[in-house]
């Protein structure tokens, strides 16, 4: 399906085409029919040679409603811009020019209507002139009469030629529906409808909006009710749940989207400033403008950055991602920009100087998704569900640095990372000799990247080892500690299991702090407190226990092992946690025969 949005100034025969075209009357309230104009949005269908079935949304032309002109065709890719060959150029047509403009729409028909009422020349000329300085040059100027059916031959193959020229939409998209009409039906309950740009909606799928969860019980495309509807799609949802959806609201697949109030943007003006005026001459939206996108539209808080660059608040949060077009209005002067999204996720402006600062990093974005750029903007380090949410493919992240923990790190910070990391790590071993390396947490803080990410990025000389991260060969000991150490290796020679006393290692210089570091070195075993044996001293032990008939004693142990109660005892339980012996309910012990 096509789905084509009218535009175009009031009582120049917008409805009278669609339904010229359609064979349908877009117009469906008595009021309507009373004063002869469009009020609401309404929907006609056709089929095309060619293309297939195309829907049209037509939009009301007069100035009151320009809101809901706004809502009609802010998801549609197509516009019909129809204007009077008996009239001059209007202020609607303007207005409305701006718009499509602003939105960034170029593809369209531009159908000068009541071609039978005066000689269609001159309108042909300026509105070719004013359509081609906007983004719908070059689109056809079609004369017809909706009257008479002249011309609507011609309108109908332009349409056919240029819906042939949009791409495709992607049917695996994320579901983003802008509901332009919500009622109730009796029996049926809450029902929406909406222009689908893209995705799939089927009867179960469960949609995300500001208010909870809704659930899709039955979906009708052109009237009709079907399995399924594909965008680009007119659709009507019945919902069920926490329903209270109103026109404005946003349908979404629930945890696809990232819903923001806050969005850094890129403005230009859009056409006439006024009804029939002048190009508009206003550089800067007001401070309190109304941002139209999709079928919302938000009073938002406008803060310039700088160099055509702004920073939006909304009222209310919504579901927008990088490229999204939109627009923002001024409702006193109805001067009109256009809006491109930059970045929906956006930091902070706390300091003095940050709006500058942001705009500097904003200023060669132009609103394309671009993993790279973003990685650049945001330091180097990005949360990857979040750069999905905001509509940034992140498939080849790998091969844009390191990724963990669904977190990359550029490939550039990812090396002054390391670079830093290395430098900390040897400061510390500096100043602390006996307390190499340090907490993996401890220095991921220090440099301010996710843990995860630090480990992922460790590299020669760095190491993890025992829980730190130490420079690879750093297990060397200070010279002092390797003497005193060797003197106790001495000792221990002869008599592997007479640990040393405390007056002992005092006077080798060994205090707590030296045995840690021995310890953790791999240089002796420190079965308990004050406890120091040689570093192999458990499968020593294991394999002097053999001699004894199994089980064994305690106090066998002790006698065999030569030595004391104060260190059979932990070095006995120290074999039973390495697996090396097994204790028995009447408190013996038994080697396991597994291999030290």
């Amino acid at each position: 399906m096509h789905v084509v949005a009218t535009a175009g100034h009031v009582d120049h025969g917008k409805s009278a085409l669609v339904r010229a075209l359609t064979g349908s009357d877009p117009d469906r309230l008595p009021e309507e029919h009373r004063r002869g104009l469009t009020i609401e949005l309404g929907f006609c269908w056709t089929a095309l040679p060619g293309v297939g079935d195309v829907a049209f949304v037509d939009v009301p032309g007069h100035g009151r409603f320009v809101p809901t002109m706004l809502a009609g065709v802010g998801p549609v890719p197509v516009a019909l811009l129809v204007v009077a060959a008996d009239d001059p150029w209007m202020p609607q047509a303007a207005e409305h020019l701006a718009a499509l403009d602003g939105l960034g729409v170029s593809h369209g028909v531009v159908a000068v209507n009541r071609s039978d009422l005066a000689e269609p020349g001159s309108a042909i000329a300026r509105a070719r002139a004013e359509v081609d300085a906007t983004s719908l040059r070059g689109s056809a100027v079609v004369p017809v009469s909706a009257r008479t059916g002249a011309g609507l031959p011609e309108l109908a193959e332009a349409l056919t030629r240029t819906l042939r020229e949009l791409p495709p939409p992607d049917e695996d998209a994320d579901v983003r529906l802008w509901v332009d009409r919500s009622f109730a039906v009796r029996g049926a309950g809450t029902v929406v409808t909406g222009t689908l740009p893209a995705g799939r909606v089927a009867p179960g799928d469960r949609l995300a909006h500001d208010g909870g969860t809704v659930r899709v019980r039955a979906v009708q495309s052109l009237g009709l009710e079907v399995p399924a509807a594909v965008g680009v799609a007119r659709v009507a949802l019945n919902l069920a749940g926490d329903a209270d959806v109103e026109r404005g609201a946003v349908l979404v697949t629930p945890g696809a989207w990232h819903r923001t109030s806050v969005v850094d943007v890129r403005l230009r003006p859009a056409g006439p400033a006024a009804p029939g005026g002048p190009p508009s001459t206003a550089s800067v939206p007001p401070e309190r403008p109304l941002l139209h996108v999709g079928a919302a539209s938000v009073e938002v808080h406008h803060r310039p950055l700088g160099d055509g660059l702004a920073r939006l608040t909304l009222r209310r949060a919504l579901p927008l991602r990088v490229g999204d077009r939109a627009l923002l209005r001024d409702p006193g002067s109805r001067a009109l920009w256009g809006v491109v999204v930059l970045d929906p996720a956006r930091p902070p402006l706390a300091r003095r100087g940050a709006a500058a600062s942001r705009a500097a990093a904003l200023a060669g974005a132009a609103g394309t998704p671009d993993l790279a750029a973003e990685l650049r903007r945001r330091d180097g380090l990005a949360d990857l569900s979040l750069l999905r949410r905001i509509g940034v493919p992140t498939a080849d992240a790998a091969a844009h640095g390191v990724v963990a923990a669904d977190l990359v790190l550029s490939a550039s910070r990812a090396a002054r990372a390391l670079a830093d990391a290395e430098r900390l790590v040897r400061e510390h071993d500096a100043a602390h000799p006996l307390d190499p390396g340090l907490p993996p947490a401890a220095l991921a803080s220090r440099l301010a990247v996710p843990e995860a990410l630090l480990r992922a990025v460790l590299r020669p000389p760095l190491a993890m080892a025992d829980g730190r991260v130490i420079l690879a060969g750093s297990g060397g000991l200070p010279p002092g500690l390797e003497e005193a150490l060797g003197e106790l290796a001495a000792d221990l020679a002869g008599a592997p299991f007479v640990a040393p006393t405390a007056d002992r290692l005092r006077e080798l210089g060994l205090d707590e702090r030296a045995l840690a570091a021995a310890a953790r070195a791999g240089r002796l075993l420190r079965p308990a407190p004050g406890v120091v044996l040689p570093a192999d001293a458990a499968e020593r032990a294991a394999g002097w226990l053999a001699d004894l008939p199994q089980p064994f004693t305690t106090s066998q142990a002790r006698v065999r092992l030569g030595t004391s109660r104060r260190v059979v005892l932990p070095l006995l339980d120290l074999l039973d946690r390495r697996g090396l012996t097994r204790r028995l309910p009447d408190d013996r012990r038994e080697l396991t025969g597994r291999r030290p």
